[in-house]
This record gives C-alpha cells, structure tokens and sequence, in this order.
C-alpha cells in the first residue's frame, strides 16, 4: 500500500483541481477512477423482451464472450422507455444462474431419479401424448348429433410470463388441435 500524502488530501484535492465545492474529482477516489461499467466491455448489444409479464418491457442485452454480462432498460422501447421493474433489472441473473437447467429432464412414472433425455426424444415423447389424449377425449357430436368437433383431453393453463404474442399463438394452437380449455393464470 502506497504512503498517504498530504497532497490527497480532500481539501488540497479540492484546491487543486479547481472542484471548489468537492462535488467533482476531487471526492473521487482512485479506485472509483479506475472502474469502467460492465457495458463499456461488451462485444455486442442485443435488443429483448423482458420474460416476466406480459407488458413486454424493452430490454438491451449486453453480451461478452458469448455470455450476457448485463441486462437493462432499452431506452428505444415505446413501451417501457428505458425503465424495468425490479425483476426485469434481475432478469440477468435468470440467465446466469448457476442452478439453470440447459438439459430436458425426464422422470418416469413411480421412478425416483431423472434421467436427461435429448430434445428430440422429449419432443416426440410430448406429440404422442398430446395426440393420444385429444383422440382419447375427442367428441365429435353430441346427444342430438349438433357437431362438436372439440377434445376435452386437453387443456392449456399460461402462465403470467408469457407474453400477448405467446398467448395469442397458445390459444390458436389448442383451438386448432380441438381444445376448448384454455386459460391464462393473468386472468385467473
């Protein structure tokens, strides 16, 4: 550690800078000097959605090495200006966790371990349930044979992160597949 001089002193500091009401560099400490924001390193910036609600606050994604180093309001976004809630200020360390799953997880009927299955083995595990159900609760007519065409097989619940344009996709893909429960747990 370097020996204190007189000349660091606030006040001498204050003097010498020309910052006579110490509201400048003369407060600022060399360790404060020397630090550079997260932002400034970045190799690129990518403009996002933040994932949490459906307003569809803007966000710009600040990327180092293929890896985000910080996240923050778009100031671009006509919806959000630049402001995020506390969660969406967070939303970088849902990306960075340490816990994330980057794998599909598997667990058996009465099985006490998962197993990790690959994408397009869980893909296809998911179609044929999905398609086994809606044949199993399809109902094609009525008792007075008024057309049904409708599975109660399926139904589909979102959640509150999904935004308008997930939703409105998740409502065209259960109705198109005959489903007529379908709800959003922001309605609930």
């Amino acid at each position: 550690m370097a020996r204190f001089s007189p000349l660091e002193w606030p006040v001498v500091r204050q003097l010498r800078s020309g910052d006579l009401l110490g509201r400048g560099p003369a407060v600022t400490s060399q360790r404060t000097r020397e630090q550079a924001p997260r932002t400034s390193t970045a190799d690129r910036v990518v403009q996002s959605v933040c994932p949490y609600c459906a307003v569809g606050c803007g966000q710009r994604v600040y990327v180092k090495d293929e890896k985000v180093v910080q996240i923050e309001g778009d100031p671009d976004s006509p919806i959000s200006r630049g402001r995020l809630c506390p969660k969406g200020s967070a939303s970088e360390q849902l990306v960075n966790a340490p816990g994330r799953q980057t794998r599909v997880l598997y667990r058996a009927p009465r099985a006490t371990e998962w197993q990790h299955l690959d994408l397009d083995t869980a893909v296809d595990m998911i179609t044929d349930r999905v398609l086994e159900a809606r044949r199993n609760g399809w109902q094609d007519a009525d008792e007075q044979g008024r057309p049904l065409r409708r599975t109660m097989g399926l139904a589909a619940l979102g959640g509150a992160t999904l935004d308008n344009e997930e939703n409105y996709l998740i409502k065209k893909l259960f109705t198109a597949a005959g489903a007529i429960q379908i709800e959003n747990q922001a309605r609930i």
